[in-house]
């Protein structure tokens, strides 16, 4: 099977070129740095032990935020590398002062590509997170006998069925894994059959994650929001816009002075979204935009990254997208801990566990179709969250306990203590 998967990555890289050029058309790729992906790096590496921390993207770099922090205060530490896939996800690290961060784009899993990242960057430690898996980065690091961990590891059902399919190749990359954290008990079994081994389940790392302070609205945009009924969609994907805008004009039948504001998981769908909310005869606002917001607005359309706090500052009812279709939902807990009503699809495999918690605490409330949350929202819309300190501090304390363990079992495994 490997031999199978690697003819598979070294086609992949045959055709990488022409799959740069199509990203860097659709504004996927930086222009000056997605080198690094064939491991001509922009950073160099400093002297001293480096530990790697590597996540797909966005959420998942923003997860391991809390660790970072706590790792840069750590005297033996002297750089850490953390490496992603996505040209968003790049982005994130620009948000936080960090003195020994560096980051780096994952490069392509070949077996020669691999082999010289780890040459370069030799890594005392490794760390993946989630349910990044590739399988020729992972046989090499074993073969240093470098030292390997999967942080907040999440298998789904989905995910699982494919992997047991092989199941003697699954054995060999899950078994290479020194320590697995699971970020739910379905995970942690669902590890176990696929052959991981010194797996703990000690709760899911991103009740831990830390948000910036600031509040990115300008005084303007305060000032228009406070005069309106508001409510959020977040995180949305294709298709789900369409089902807000529907909903909003039905909702401002009750109430005149309605304001949706949208927030796309993917801004560079931008132009396509504003020109389906365009054709319900919506009247839309681009928040990157030096015109003046109009009072007959219906949509305030967020087209930057990393300002969805803001929104859930001062908008107490959410929806949150990748739910109504088939995606597997978005992480609740930023809007939960802003004391946030979470509306969301049934769709929401990747965090299920989460969901479950939330709800039972009366914060997440799932929904199956567009009419019902039109019906929620209608009964709802006005009504400020009961209890929202409370259940924040809740979350505060439950984050701070698993960040606490996380760290732990980190800490020992860079020690040689595992």
């Amino acid at each position: 099977m490997l031999f199978a998967y690697r003819l598979l990555i070294n086609l992949i890289f045959i055709l990488s070129p022409i799959i740069i050029i199509f990203r860097l058309f659709k504004k996927k790729e930086n222009l000056y740095r997605f080198k690094e992906k064939y491991c001509f790096f922009s950073k160099k590496r400093n002297k001293g032990n480096l530990i790697w921390f590597h996540g797909a993207s966005v959420g998942e770099l923003q997860s391991i935020i809390p660790l970072i922090q706590k790792f840069e205060k750590n005297s033996k530490i002297k750089q850490i590398l953390i490496t992603s896939n996505t040209l968003s996800s790049s982005k994130i690290i620009n948000n936080y002062t960090f003195k020994k961060v560096v980051h780096q784009f994952f490069p392509i899993d070949t077996n020669f590509h691999t082999k010289r990242f780890l040459k370069y960057w030799r890594p005392q430690a490794t760390f993946f997170i989630d349910s990044e898996i590739w399988p020729n980065m992972i046989r090499n690091i074993k073969k240093q006998n470098i030292a390997l961990g999967l942080i907040n590891a999440r298998i789904t059902k989905k995910t699982y069925n494919r992997w047991i399919k092989f199941s003697e190749f699954a054995k060999k990359i899950f078994e290479s894994f020194d320590i697995c954290l699971a970020c739910s008990k379905e995970s942690k079994k669902l590890l176990e059959n696929l052959g991981a081994k010194n797996i703990n389940f000690i709760g899911n790392i991103k009740y831990a994650q830390i948000h910036k302070d600031k509040i990115f609205l300008s005084k303007n945009v305060k000032n228009f929001m406070s005069k309106k009924v508001l409510w959020c969609a977040s995180s949305t994907h294709n298709n789900e816009e369409i089902i807000c805008g529907q909903i909003h004009k039905n909702l401002k039948k009750k109430y005149n002075n309605l304001l949706t504001i949208i927030i796309p998981r993917h801004i560079n769908r931008i132009d396509a979204i504003k020109n389906d909310l365009e054709k319900l005869d919506l009247k839309i606002h681009l928040h990157k935009s030096n015109g003046q917001i109009k009072k007959n607005t219906d949509i305030y359309l967020v087209n930057t990254y990393g300002q969805t706090k803001s929104f859930y500052s001062i908008s107490k009812n959410v929806f949150l997208g990748g739910s109504l279709i088939n995606h597997g939902g978005q992480n609740p807990l930023e809007p939960a801990r802003f004391g946030c009503n979470i509306l969301h699809g049934p769709y929401i495999d990747n965090f299920r566990e989460i969901y479950k918690f939330l709800e039972s605490i009366k914060i997440s409330k799932k929904i199956m179709n567009s009419n019902q949350m039109e019906t929620i929202l209608k009964k709802k819309i006005f009504i400020s969250k009961k209890n929202s300190i409370d259940n924040q501090i809740k979350l505060k304390l439950l984050g701070k306990k698993i960040l606490s363990l996380t760290y732990h079992k980190v800490d020992s495994l860079i020690n040689n203590e595992i």
